[in-house]
């Protein structure tokens, strides 16, 4: 088996079929790119994900495999400093421990006897591979390197500043192209996105800058910077995002795009002036590099994703997700986008912002100052020829009443609100303005949903639950439930990542009649909960008792005076 080609071995392995492995072959026949190996071909076509294959290697080649998005991993930055970044970039190496002279460098080609004789003149160690992949790897570079070069940045930046009280106006701009306020800027988003940040806010006060990220939801400090910093800095943001550096009194929006760790986020960035000075908030957007959502990987319940599934078969009406600011709406709709635009239909979506590129769908920026508004937009796409319609969110009358009207004469319309549940998103379309009828001969279904945090599993303690909180998740005796603790994998914090939880309501015959004969939003959920429809508090309850998270989030989420 030693000698056999890695295509064979995994085709005896049971890995890929012979089928497969021609296929991958006829790929790299006929592309014929220099460096770029079988394994790239593999992985382009789907047939193994990069750990299986970094697995597979380990074990012909007899290598260990290390993975090093392990939060338990403890990687030495007494070994990363051996091995400069430009080198590290260049080769796609790590260097993970140091064991007397012998340096453990994670590779992702552990048979290029070029690299090892580079790293081993530079260093001057015996240098031992190990097997990780290539994205793994690339994210540690920046990573680890971007520990050490944030001090430094931040050193060179008070340097420089040093000694001022205050940057004026004209001596800000001056300064805007010097390295280290570049480098500061290019790192606060870096270090926030590697942190899975989705904000970044730089808040003005009168001796300082602080500098905050949110993540999961919540916001915490990345680092405070001193205030004779704050004008180059927001205006070096200014210019990166096309904003008019020069005005200073009124709130302006922007964007930017910036490649880090080999992916390219959009950024979007807002100042709004304060009595301090400008203070920018900066979203960082996933996009089109990062792979759309699949419907079965939004979190859902098995009951609520068959409801789900059930809605995306029904050819034409309403589906509306609903929910706060940041609860995944936009997510869910791509999947639910991705699930429905097959190569015989034409989709269309009207957005503000258009927040993934998704190949083969006609995306519509939304454009006020140019008129292109979302009823305008939706006006013109109707005489487009469109199968699926997708509008960004339905914000007033108008958009609404033109999307119900497309849902009756016969295309499927998916959108979002704003509400707190999917029973009050019917009676805020009537509020709107959309009438009853409309409304109950146009709707599929709604799902109302929001983010909650996940326990992280490293610290999670057990107890068992009091009363007052059997009352809450809706149970009868105590059970054991988990509270957030707090460890170095999920920097002390209690939580790791978040899931979705979902409220699915089916508009069925006897929901239309309901809506028609003006139901209140109490009647709607009444209804809806006799027909199966489980609340968003019966969803994070469930996760409460399988110990995915806690009692607090249960509360944070779904509480109601």
């Amino acid at each position: 088996m030693k000698n056999v080609p890695i295509g064979q071995y995994m085709v005896n392995k049971g890995i890929i079929t012979e089928e497969q492995l021609q296929n991958v072959l006829e790929a790299k026949k006929k592309e014929n790119v220099p460096g770029k190996f079988f394994g790239d071909y593999l992985l382009e076509l789907k047939y193994v994900t990069d750990v299986q294959f970094a697995q597979v290697l380990s074990e012909k080649l007899n290598v260990p495999f290390v993975d090093l998005t392990d939060p338990n991993l403890a990687i030495s930055q007494e070994a990363v400093k051996k091995i400069p970044e430009a080198l590290a970039k260049k080769h796609n190496v790590i260097a993970i421990k140091i064991t007397g002279k012998r340096l453990t460098v994670a590779t992702n080609d552990p048979v290029n006897f070029y690299i090892f004789e580079d790293i081993k003149v530079t260093t001057g160690m015996d240098v031992v591979p190990v097997i990780a992949t290539k994205d793994a790897i690339t994210k540690a570079i920046g990573k680890n390197y971007s520990m050490q070069n944030t001090d430094s940045i931040l050193d060179s930046v008070n340097e420089q500043f040093s000694g001022e009280q205050g940057s004026s106006d004209d001596d800000a701009e001056g300064r805007i192209d010097n390295a280290p306020i570049v480098k500061l800027a290019q790192t606060i988003v870096e270090n926030s996105f590697r942190a899975e940040a989705t904000d970044i806010h730089i808040e003005p006060f009168k001796s300082f800058t602080r500098i905050r990220i949110r993540v999961n939801g919540d916001l915490i400090e990345l680092m405070n910077v001193s205030n004779v910093v704050h004008n180059s800095l927001v205006t070096r943001l200014k210019i990166i995002s096309g904003m008019n550096i020069a005005e200073k009194r009124v709130p302006q929006d922007g964007r930017f795009s910036q490649v880090v760790d080999g992916t390219t986020l959009d950024v979007r960035v807002s100042n709004l002036p304060t009595v301090n000075g400008e203070k920018v908030v900066i979203r960082i957007l996933s996009t089109g590099d990062v792979a759309l959502r699949k419907i079965t990987e939004l979190g859902m319940s098995d009951y609520n994703y068959k409801k789900f599934e059930s809605m995306l078969k029904v050819p034409q009406g309403v589906m509306l997700v609903t929910g706060p600011t940041g609860s995944g709406k936009t997510t869910t709709l791509y999947a639910a986008l991705g699930e429905m635009a097959k190569p015989n239909v034409n989709v269309i979506t009207v957005e503000d912002p258009v927040e993934k590129n998704i190949e083969g769908i006609n995306q519509c920026q939304i454009n006020d100052k140019a008129g292109m508004t979302f009823a305008a937009a939706l006006r013109s796409i109707l005489r487009q020829d469109p199968d699926i319609i997708m509008v960004g969110e339905m914000r007033d009358q108008e958009t609404a009443e033109i999307a119900i009207r497309a849902a009756i004469t016969g295309h499927m319309v998916l959108s979002t609100l704003h509400t707190n549940s999917a029973s009050a998103t019917i009676t805020r379309l009537v509020d709107m303005g959309v009438q009853a009828y409309m409304v109950a001969t146009s709707l599929i279904g709604i799902i109302a949903q929001r983010l909650t945090k996940k326990i992280c599993m490293e610290c999670r303690t057990p107890r068992m639950s009091t009363e007052e909180e059997n009352e809450l998740m809706g149970i009868t005796g105590s059970i054991q439930i988990y509270d957030a603790c707090g460890c170095p994998a999920c920097n002390n914090t209690g939580y790791r990542g978040r899931t979705a939880i979902h409220e699915i309501l089916l508009c069925t015959p006897e929901m239309s009649s309901c809506i028609a004969n003006g139901g209140d939003a109490e009647e709607i959920q009444k209804l809806a909960k006799s027909q199966g429809t489980k609340l968003l508090r019966d969803n994070v309850s469930d996760l409460v008792q399988e110990g995915v998270t806690t009692m607090d989030e249960l509360i944070r989420v779904t509480y109601a005076v």
